[in-house]
């Protein structure tokens, strides 16, 4: 048997790596503290159930219990091809992209022109004011938020009917109308997040060095030019960052609105993946097809990050993984 020594030098560098790492733990302990909860909840909501992704891939009878997870067969990847060959896939995939599209466009660029107009007002405490109005809406519940919008398009006594039939049009319960259902709910949402979203943007604008606007003025650039030339290519990165991660949750946000305002009546465009998830494992008790269906659609958002991600790097922009 051959045994390998270390000299004293390795042995001694070791010691004083794992001397420094703990000191350095020791005297960022507050610090690690309040990290502690946010890790808590990560390992408890969102790393120890992707151990639950098993049963995608078994045949999972209800009230079988968490040992069910492991003695049920094995079906391998038929719930996956069960779902892209059913009735529903196409009509639930597309419109899942169709809406993931729509708030990408509303969530990531109206925040952005919002953060610009309130950094260009000058008064200081109308600023502030106009800037907390702004994000107060997203802390409405969104059970609340769907009470708001059924009382507004509410055919007894709803203000968006009642302006409809003062102007002599005839109004319509609009909610259950697939015509209107999408601009309905992303109006809601938009309504609810921009201006949270907005934040992230002023705070990056808050660090541009105002002499550069003082110079692009003094040489005759317009409000719009200082815009275009200095306002959005210095939160260039926080874009960038802030777009990679919409990409990451695109597939995921939106679902509880859409549950909270949705009826089968509009089916045929709000119905998203997480709608349709929500149906077979809740409802109609299929745990293993709604685990699959679920991962099949996380599966497209890590696949979206990656790209994402690897498009900005060859772009030069900043990027969440190097």
């Amino acid at each position: 048997m051959i045994r390998v020594k270390r000299n004293n030098t390795s042995i001694g560098l070791e010691k004083s790596i794992k001397s420094s790492l703990g000191k350095r733990i020791w005297d960022n302990k507050l610090l690690y503290l309040l990290l502690l909860p946010g890790l808590i909840y990560y390992l408890i909501f969102r790393i120890i159930p992707i151990l639950g992704y098993v049963i995608a891939f078994k045949d999972l009878a209800p009230f079988e219990g968490l040992e069910a997870m492991f003695t049920s067969p094995f079906v391998g990847l038929r719930h996956f091809k069960d779902f892209t060959s059913s009735y529903y896939f196409w009509n639930i995939f597309n419109n899942t992209v169709i809406l993931a599209l729509w708030r990408l466009l509303i969530e990531f660029t109206l925040p952005i022109i919002l953060a610009i107009m309130i950094n260009e007002v000058i008064h200081t405490k109308f600023k502030k004011v106009v800037q907390t109005i702004s994000y107060m809406p997203y802390f409405i519940s969104n059970v609340v938020l769907a009470g708001i919008v059924f009382m507004l398009f509410s055919t007894s006594g709803g203000i968006i009917p009642s302006i409809v039939s003062f102007f002599g049009g005839e109004p319509g319960y609009y909610v259950t109308d697939p015509g209107w259902f999408r601009g309905i709910l992303l109006t809601s949402i938009a309504w609810k997040n921009i201006g949270w979203c907005s934040i992230i943007y002023i705070a990056a604008m808050s660090g541009i060095d105002p002499q550069l606007y003082e110079a692009a003025s003094i040489d005759g650039a317009s409000k719009w030019q200082q815009i275009w030339k200095i306002t959005l290519p210095s939160i260039g990165f926080a874009i960038m960052i802030m777009f990679i991660l919409r990409i990451g949750v695109i597939m995921n946000e939106g679902w509880e609105e859409t549950l909270l305002l949705y009826s089968p009546a509009v089916y045929n465009v709000a119905d998203i993946i997480d709608t349709y998830v929500y149906r077979a494992g809740l409802e109609d008790l299929r745990y293993s097809f709604a685990t699959a269906v679920n991962l099949f659609k996380s599966l497209i958002g890590l696949m979206l990050v990656w790209i994402t991600n690897i498009v900005a790097k060859k772009l030069g922009h900043e990027n969440m993984y190097s």
